[in-house]
């Protein structure tokens, strides 16, 4: 800005320099032409006087040596007869001068007495200023001047004109710097935080009342944006779900934490393409698909984990911004979904077995295939194969029960007494099978269904049994660790794989499903177990070595906890 104010205040300085310098040098110049003229006019008048009185001795005496001092040697004197021809000259001989009148101020003389001409030389850049006046013998006396022209003036003063063009320059030059520097010095110095508590130019004072209003104005649309900013990133920071903003070209606009984590990105990576934290051709075709339809959906796995990718377009009117994308972990729900399918396929096979048998074996006894000795033993099979189907129905029910919550209230449990019934109720069936089982341990009283525990207790050591060897044992031990209290019942069965570990706990999962069979099991125990143990937001870990036994413990939160005595 001071730069243009130099400038400007330079330029203007520089103009009336010359406009002045014009001026004065016009003004002079026609001050003193028409001084000249009126002292031509005067020197004629002088000289025709003297003319009348003396005649031509006046003339010779002017151009006499010793009178040229009083004589001014520019001026050029010229007598004039009648005819026109020159009677003297003070600078040429009349006798080579040639008629003189046919001249325009001679003539004009003769005719009115008085009169006068200017002409131009172009050549020697000057004008001829003429004066004539008749005489009263006939004749006409004529004076003549030469001047120079503008023109020849300026050429003449180019050099002192140029110096103190110069001169005037560089003085305008340092004044305009100046008075540029005090103009913007105040304009600097304004303080744009604090409009109206600047001491500046009144000019300035509506500018300055606007930015003021104008900056309360931004500072709170402002702290509006950052708070709408701060609510949307603490929703976005804290949602489980990812979320990712794309512009139309596929630019990362915002991704949250839980985006990161899926992807593996980082918090830096805005502004980069979706291609460089996922490459998958799916998930970049749903994109693509989402910003031509409008909406696309894709089921993807991402790190062991199965997650819906939800992928909408963003419009403003008429233009499209881009896309957000949303992805949900469905993992629980997938193996829900799975589990469910499976289930319902368990337990149409599993109802089925049974139902064939019985309706065989009813068969058979209706047409009367079947001897007389048979019949107990067809009768026992249906009795069999319809305890079966009430068991597994049961065990299903109680699924059902515990998926959907419906479980009694909570009462004050005591763990080994809960033990010790199960383990009582359990001895037919351990002499049975050449098995001990003994209940030990710490009384623990903890919050809890006492069926539901029963039945935690009862399963865990019937499977014990069942999968134990001849003369092998099963112990049932209560304990307490800190604030907690577990169960745990070992036995020194045939143990279980390696790779069947994890699913054991499944619905209708057998080991050996032969054996499972034959020992009258629905494969739903340690499924009820699990939900049992959950229900209590209790854990269990297993721990088995084929041909070395298993161990289940069941460990219970302090919160459950009501007393604990040795």
């Amino acid at each position: 800005m001071s730069k243009k104010i130099f400038h400007s205040i330079l330029l203007v300085a520089v103009a009336v320099l010359l406009a002045d310098m014009v001026i004065v040098m016009g003004c002079l110049y026609d001050y003193f032409q028409s001084a000249q003229e009126q002292q031509l006019k005067d020197e004629l008048r002088l000289a025709a006087y003297g003319v009348e009185e003396r005649g031509e001795s006046y003339l010779e005496k002017l151009t006499a040596r010793d009178y040229r001092y009083t004589w001014r040697p520019d001026y050029r004197l010229t007598w004039i007869a009648s005819d026109g021809t020159v009677l003297f000259d003070t600078v040429d001989s009349a006798e080579n001068m040639e008629n003189h009148g046919d001249r325009m101020e001679v003539r004009e003389a003769f005719a009115k007495g008085e009169s006068s001409s200017i002409r131009y030389s172009s050549t020697l850049m000057e004008r001829t200023l003429y004066y004539a006046r008749a005489l009263n013998d006939g004749t006409v006396l004529r004076i003549s001047v030469s001047q120079i022209t503008v023109a020849a003036l300026v050429l003449m003063m180019f050099q002192p004109i140029m110096v103190v063009g110069v001169f005037a320059v560089i003085i305008s030059a340092v004044l305009a710097n100046r008075m540029a520097k005090r103009i913007v010095r105040p304009l600097n110095s304004i303080d744009l935080n604090r409009p109206l508590e600047n001491d500046c130019y009144e000019e300035l004072a509506p500018l300055l009342r606007r930015i003021h209003t104008q900056r309360q104005q931004i500072s709170t649309q402002i702290q509006s944006l950052q708070k709408k900013t701060d609510e949307f990133t603490q929703v976005t920071g804290h949602m489980k779900e990812g979320l990712v903003l794309l512009d139309r070209n596929g630019k990362i606009l915002s991704i949250n934490p839980a985006a990161q984590k899926i992807f593996h990105a980082h918090c830096s990576c805005n502004d980069q393409d979706f291609l460089t934290i996922d490459r998958n051709h799916d998930l970049n075709a749903a994109i693509k698909e989402a910003l031509k339809d409008g909406h696309s959906e894709l089921r993807s796995e991402r790190n062991g984990r199965e997650f819906q990718f939800d992928i909408s377009r963003i419009e403003s009117g008429d233009m499209i911004e881009g896309t957000v994308l949303l992805a949900f972990d469905v993992t629980e729900t997938a193996f829900a979904e799975r589990n469910r399918r499976e289930f319902t396929a368990n337990v149409s096979h599993e109802l089925k077995t049974p139902l064939q048998s019985i309706l065989g074996s009813a068969e058979l006894l209706k047409n009367g295939l079947v001897g007389q000795e048979d019949i107990p033993h067809f009768a026992g099979l249906i009795h069999t194969e319809v305890s079966r189907l009430v068991t597994l129905v049961d065990d299903i029910i109680h699924l059902s029960q515990l998926d959907e919550g419906t479980a009694p209230v909570m009462e004050s449990v005591d763990l080994l007494e809960i033990a010790e019934d199960a383990a009582n109720d359990l001895q037919a069936a351990a002499v049975q099978k050449q098995v001990s089982i003994l209940a030990t341990g710490k009384h623990a009283k903890i919050n809890g269904v006492r069926n539901y525990l029963y039945e935690m207790v009862y399963n865990l050591c019937d499977n014990a049994i069942k999968y134990n060897v001849p003369a092998g044992k099963v112990e049932v031990v209560v304990s307490s660790e800190g604030q907690g209290a577990n169960i745990t019942v070992r036995d020194t069965g045939i143990g279980i794989p390696v790779e069947y570990q994890s699913r054991i706990f499944e619905r209708f999962f057998r080991v050996d499903k032969s054996r499972s069979k034959a020992s009258g099991g629905t494969g739903l125990g340690l499924s009820i177990v699990k939900h049992i143990v959950q229900y209590h937001q209790a854990e269990i870990e297993l721990q088995s070595v084929v041909g070395g036994g298993t161990t289940v413990s069941v460990m219970f939160p302090s919160t459950l906890i009501e007393t604990i005595n040795e």
